[in-house]
């Protein structure tokens, strides 16, 4: 799910055998991205899997590093994920958003080889020319990081001017300079 000129694009190791059968980015029961999205502002409801696609409307992409599934990421092996890198790296220039979220520190060692210094936004990494953004994985599988997943996505609703939380203005920057709600620009 990616077009030219979104917000942000959540990126993934790669789909789920629930989201590959259905077609639903994030399916799975337990993943809690959703609930994320919303918690943090960055969507005025909290959407469920059968309306990814409706996220588009609000500037939200959502992508794969590898499009084939397994129950876990850890099911293919790293070199499978960097051979893929190039494709994904083709895909993310083309579509160009403001930023990206990395939806699992996994993914960003795999594309920046190297851990992040930090979660939230890494001012020292781009991916094309969008802002890089890293969290801990939303799976249900990797538990005990509920308030650091929150903060990241909290982080990357203020820096795209998302004003407050749950109600929050989300249309898409009419002129497409990368400004917030207040007339920032964002670089």
């Amino acid at each position: 799910m990616l077009e030219p000129g979104l917000d942000v694009v959540f990126v993934g190791y790669n789909p789920s055998r629930l989201a590959w059968r259905t077609g639903h980015h994030y399916a799975n029961p337990g993943n809690r991205f959703y609930h994320l999205l919303h918690d943090a502002g960055l969507t005025p409801r909290r959407f469920m899997p059968a309306e990814c696609r409706d996220l588009l409307d609000l500037g939200i992409g959502l992508a794969d590093l590898l499009h084939e599934w397994s129950p876990r990421a850890d099911d293919f092996p790293r070199a499978t994920y960097l051979a893929a890198l190039p494709g994904f790296r083709r895909r993310l220039a083309r579509a160009a958003p403001r930023a990206v979220m990395l939806n699992g520190i996994g993914i960003y060692r795999l594309v920046f080889d190297r851990s992040p210094a930090h979660l939230g936004r890494d001012a020292d990494a781009r991916l094309g020319s969008a802002a890089v953004f890293v969290a801990p994985s939303s799976s249900g599988l990797a538990n005990g990081r509920t308030r650091e997943r929150l903060a990241a996505y909290r982080e990357l609703a203020g820096w795209l001017g998302v004003p407050g939380r749950n109600g929050a203005d989300t249309r898409r920057d009419p002129t497409g300079e990368g400004r917030d709600g207040q007339g920032r620009k964002h670089d």
